[in-house]
C-alpha cells in the first residue's frame, strides 16, 4: 500500500541512532522492543503528514492500514495507527470492539503501545459505548499481560471524565494479586486517576487490601494523595 510505503520511507529518513538509547531507557533490558529511532514529535508530525481520514478514505481501508502498522510490532508505527484512529473516532461502531480487542491481544508488545491504544482508541470507544466496559472484565482475566493492563488503562480516560467510577474496583479486584509489574502499574494508575474524584473510596480500598496488594500498585494508587494518607496507606 502506497501510503504505508511513503510513511515508512519518511520514518527511515527521520530516524537517528542517537535516539535509540534515549528510547530504551524507558523499557526493561529484557524487553525486545522494535523501534524506528524517532522522537515523539517526529512521530506526531509524520502521522499528521500522512493522515488517513474518513470520508476521504473508506473505513475498511483505514482499518487495513492500521492492521499493517500494528502487526509490524514497531512501536512508532503503532503510535501512528492510534493517531489515525483517534482522528476518526466518530466513526467507531459497536462491532469495531472485536477488532480493537484482536489488535491488543495479538500485536501489542510493550507498555507504550498498550497505553497509546488504550488512551486513543479503546478508552474513546468506552466513552462512546459504555456498555462495553463489561468486556474489560474479560480482558482482565486474560493470560496476556497486555490485555490485563489494557483492561485497567482503557478506563483511565472515562474515569478522568468522572465516568465508570464504580467499575474501577471491579477491575482492580480481578487484577489485585497479579504478579506482573506492568499490570500492577496499569491498575494502580487507574486507581490514582479515580482518586481525583473519589479519594476516600480509593484510599479505603487500598487500606483494605494493602496486606496483599503489590507495593508497586499501591504506590501508584496513592501517589497524588495528601502525605498523611500516603503514610497511613504505606504502614505495614
Amino acid at each position: 500500500m502506497e501510503i504505508i510505503s511513503k510513511l515508512r520511507e519518511d520514518m527511515q529518513l527521520n530516524s537517528s541512532e542517537e535516539n535509540i538509547e534515549t528510547t530504551k531507557r524507558y523499557f526493561k533490558k529484557s524487553e525486545q522492543i522494535k523501534v524506528c529511532c524517532l522522537k515523539s514529535a517526529q512521530v506526531r508530525a509524520l502521522a499528521k503528514k500522512h493522515m488517513v481520514k474518513i470520508p476521504g478514505c473508506a473505513k475498511k481501508e483505514l482499518f487495513d492500514y492500521c492492521e499493517i502498522l500494528f502487526s509490524s510490532g514497531v512501536m512508532e508505527e503503532s503510535f501512528v495507527a492510534c493517531d489515525w484512529l483517534r482522528i476518526n473516532k466518530k466513526h467507531f461502531l459497536p462491532e469495531d470492539f472485536k477488532i480493537f480487542e484482536f489488535w491488543v491481544d495479538n500485536y501489542i508488545n510493550n507498555w507504550a503501545s498498550c497505553d497509546s491504544i488504550c488512551s486513543w482508541v479503546t478508552g474513546e470507544f468506552i466513552l462512546m459505548y459504555p456498555e462495553f466496559v463489561e468486556e474489560l472484565k474479560i480482558w482482565a482475566k486474560s493470560d496476556n499481560k497486555w490485555m490485563k493492563r489494557a483492561a485497567a488503562v482503557s478506563l483511565v480516560l472515562p474515569v478522568r471524565r468522572g465516568q465508570q467510577l464504580d467499575r474501577v474496583f471491579e477491575i482492580a479486584d480481578i487484577l489485585l494479586l497479579d504478579k506482573d509489574d506492568m499490570v500492577q502499574k496499569g491498575y494502580g494508575w487507574m486507581l490514582k486517576v479515580a482518586g481525583d474524584h473519589i479519594q476516600k473510596e480509593v484510599f479505603d480500598y487500598v487500606v483494605k487490601n494493602k496486606a496483599v496488594m503489590p507495593r508497586t500498585a499501591l504506590r501508584y494508587a496513592i501517589e497524588k494523595m495528601p502525605q498523611d494518607l500516603r503514610k497511613e496507606a504505606m504502614k505495614k
